[in-house]
């Protein structure tokens, strides 16, 4: 598995608290924690489905919150 880090450039005279700040940005945004951790331990393939069947389940409760709003 390779994991591409974003790259953060420091401009001139930047502390370095604010180019740490910028970098972490960057790697939540790329979702790179998240993937790391998903992939530390193994998951059963009955557990992978019951939670993706979770997902679905949300994202579909989600969709009808949102035409119900329209509907009005």
């Amino acid at each position: 598995m390779v994991i591409c880090l974003p790259r953060v450039i420091a401009k001139d005279n930047e502390p370095f608290d604010i180019l740490l700040k910028r970098f972490k940005k960057r790697c939540e945004r790329a979702a790179i924690l998240s993937e790391i951790k998903k992939h530390q331990a193994y998951e059963k393939p009955s557990v992978k489905k019951k939670r993706e069947e979770n997902a679905a389940r949300r994202k579909m409760l989600k969709v009808q919150r949102r035409m119900q709003r329209y509907m009005r």
